[in-house]
């Protein structure tokens, strides 16, 4: 299947007042004199009308002609010392046919020409119908969201205008998204020309310096686009489009998500498109999970077209054929690495595949395998890393360059990132009234329905609370249009915001985080930074865990949905593990136990030291450690005391007292009761426990030796 080609916007239909066509100079003399008040700017404007319309007696003719003939700089047509012709003196003539009668101007000249006037009332702005009032209010506006003004003028004075002039109507507020996406498509198309530095350097040939080299289109590009983006972020934020800025004002694309993009057969390709716009469609899935669904899906469907070009429906799909594909997939070299695929992304395309299969089967559709060709088996185990955390002498000096950091909202959003353990775009998307407190006064941060569909509410620091807020008061200040957030499913209003726009996470961190690291010094020789933001929310499961917290609470403060992806951060692990190990081991107490004679003469193999290592703290009992190996299964008795496997150390002793004054207790207890076999059992326990102490060099309590 052919991949349906962008939708480019097609060229607006010129506005037209009946036909194209000339006004007679009666007419326009008597709007001139009407409108035009000093009589030596009526007698040049009556002279370029009638020497337009000598050269050009057919205007239908002037709108065909070539652009440098148009614009005056071909032919017999002379540039005078001011760059100006006689055909450019005619603009104001132009500007009177699009303003007044509605004849509109194609952006091909428009893009060619300057406009600088057209909104002053010196300049005959409210002549020609336009609002100027209104205008000087919205450079107001985009000053309040933070442009400056002279750049807010510019801005909005460059590109309403040639709307205003292309769409042959002085009425600002019927500009549409369509208008902006057009003349954004306008500005791409005429610095792609091929004729572009003929005309720049013709139209700047009388200003001195003026340098067209091969960097001009782009340039020209940059420098235009960022003006219609300007007036598209001023008329999204008064509430007059409907469609939020974006890079390159380009029109959305709703289909761009979930397009295969690839030959194949109608078939594989209606049943595959149909699954992704199912999945994106109905919300099943996020966005970014339907893309990267898209990209497995699409990788499958070229390695049959390329091996297996018999392969016309996926009904032949069989198990045979997976296997092939599963054996090909990790060879496959990544389109952004241009390295074969990891083991993490190999598993995670084939768990994609068989999600496909196995849920087309359940609903029923043809054209599909019907069944699972995959089990979980058939996947690559991923290797289990411990979570890079900051090291404490890292830390500090990249949070000292953090507090260093000129920008607010970025200073901001990296504290943020290092005190809530929150994920980057969960920080991006912080609304305004995610910031409160508790009833004692400690901040409490909201952070929005992200990765895990959960809204939650977590304490934060006061250092970071202090700077966020600051963040809260600019984005309230330049009072930007709230925006529907896909993940929330409300209109929010967003903290990082910048000139009405949502900044990008590029900008909000990476440009924040490499400016921090080269300050602290954490770089390599190309100047790359050594450590990544995602490790401030490491180093935040990390300290939850070496503090104590509970699995519910690094769950819930990370955004965890189950408690096993919060245990990675609470296994035995540097420090905690050689704090605690060499505590109970290695710092001197005298060990007891069936198990302290293979552990003091070292007859553990290796096998059995490792998982002591790592799992110490875990076999914690009431009185010592259960050193018995995971290979042994679970423990079956509950003796404890008599278990083979039972360990304990000096730092016990005084709970192995307090149980010895309780056994002796409840030895009296039965013998008042009557109850021989107790007053055994208890008198067995007690023995135990004294035995243990004496292994220990510790001595009971007076009063509860042996009788």
């Amino acid at each position: 299947m052919t991949a349906p080609a962008p939708q480019s916007i097609a060229p607006q239909a010129i506005p037209t007042f009946a036909l194209r066509r000339h006004v007679s100079e009666r007419e326009y003399q008597a709007w001139v004199r009407q409108h035009v008040p000093a009589a030596t700017t009526r007698y040049w404007r009556m002279c370029a009308y009638r020497r337009f319309t000598e050269q050009w007696p057919d205007l239908e003719a002037w709108f065909a002609a070539p652009l440098v003939d148009r614009l005056g700089y071909a032919g017999a047509a002379p540039l005078r010392s001011n760059g100006r012709t006689d055909s450019h003196r005619a603009s104001a003539y132009l500007v009177y046919l699009s303003m007044v009668k509605g004849i509109g101007l194609d952006y091909s000249y428009l893009l060619g020409r300057k406009y600088g006037r057209l909104f002053d009332p010196r300049g005959g702005g409210d002549r020609l119908g336009v609002d100027s009032a209104l205008f000087d209010r919205w450079v107001d506006r985009l000053d309040e969201l933070g442009y400056s003004r002279t750049k807010a003028h510019e801005h909005l004075m460059w590109a309403l205008g040639r709307l205003c002039l292309h769409r042959g109507d002085a009425d600002l507020t019927a500009i549409t998204d369509d208008d902006l996406f057009e003349l954004g498509a306008a500005v791409r198309d005429f610095a792609a020309r091929d004729d572009f530095t003929v005309l720049r350097r013709d139209l700047f040939a009388h200003q001195s310096g003026w340098n067209v080299d091969g960097a001009a289109a782009a340039r020209f590009q940059a420098q235009h686009l960022a003006k219609v983006h300007a007036a598209h972020t001023l008329l999204f934020n008064v509430g007059q489009v409907e469609t939020p800025p974006r890079k390159g004002t380009r029109a959305p694309r709703a289909s761009t998500l979930h397009l295969l993009q690839v030959r194949c057969p109608s078939p594989i390709a209606n049943v595959v498109e149909r699954y992704l716009a199912l999945r994106l469609d109905a919300g099943l899935d996020r966005k970014q999970t339907v893309r990267l669904t898209r990209n497995a899906l699409r990788r499958l469907v070229v390695w049959l077209a390329d091996e297996h070009p018999e392969v016309t429906n996926l009904a032949q799909l069989d198990r045979k054929l997976i296997e092939g594909y599963m054996q090909w997939l990790p060879t496959c070299l990544s389109t952004r690495t241009r390295q074969p695929l990891s083991s993490s992304q190999v598993k995670y395309e084939l768990n994609i595949i068989n999600a496909f299969c196995r849920e087309t089967a359940v609903w029923g559709w043809n054209d599909v395998p019907g069944r699972p060709l995959l089990t979980g088996r058939d996947t690559p185990r991923r290797p289990e890393s411990v979570p890079r955390y900051l090291p404490d002498h890292e830390l500090d000096v990249l949070m000292n360059a953090v507090g260093q950091l000129t920008d607010p909202l970025q200073r901001a959003a990296m504290l943020v990132l290092r005190w809530s353990g929150a994920r980057r775009d969960e920080v991006r998307r912080l609304t305004c009234d995610c910031l409160d407190s508790y009833p004692d006064g400690h901040p409490r941060l909201r952070i929005p329905v992200g990765k895990g569909y959960t809204e939650r509410v977590i304490p934060l620091h006061p250092d970071a609370a202090a700077a966020l807020q600051h963040a809260i008061d600019l984005a309230r200040a330049h009072r930007a249009a709230a925006r529907y957030d896909d993940c929330a499913d409300r209109v929010v209003d967003y903290v990082f915001v910048r000139r009405g726009k949502l900044l990008s996470p590029k900008t909000l961190f990476d440009e924040a985080f490499r400016t921090a690291c080269t300050t602290a010094g954490l770089v390599d020789t190309d100047g790359n930074a050594l450590v990544s933001a995602h490790r401030f929310r490491h180093t935040v499961g990390t300290q939850l865990a070496e503090g104590g917290a509970r699995i519910q609470t690094i769950m819930a403060i990370l955004g965890h949905r189950s408690a096993a992806m919060s245990l990675i951060y609470s296994r035995i692990s540097d420090p905690a593990v050689r704090r605690q190990y060499e505590a109970a081991l290695t710092a001197g107490n005298r060990i007891a136990g069936p198990a302290a004679d293979a552990l003091l003469h070292d007859k553990l193999d290796d096998k059995t030291v490792h998982w002591l290592q790592t799992n110490f703290l875990k076999t914690e009992l009431e009185l010592g450690h259960c050193l018995r190996l995971p290979a042994e299964g679970p423990c079956e008795c509950d003796l404890v005391l008599t278990c083979p496997k039972f360990l304990t150390s000096s730092e016990y002793a005084p709970r192995i007292r307090s149980r010895l004054a309780t056994e002796t207790k409840l030895v009296e207890d039965a013998r008042e009761r009557g109850w021989d076999r107790e007053i055994e059992r208890h008198q067995a326990t007690r023995r135990r426990l004294q035995h243990l102490l004496d292994e220990l060099d510790e001595f009971a309590e007076p009063g509860s030796t042996p009788v």
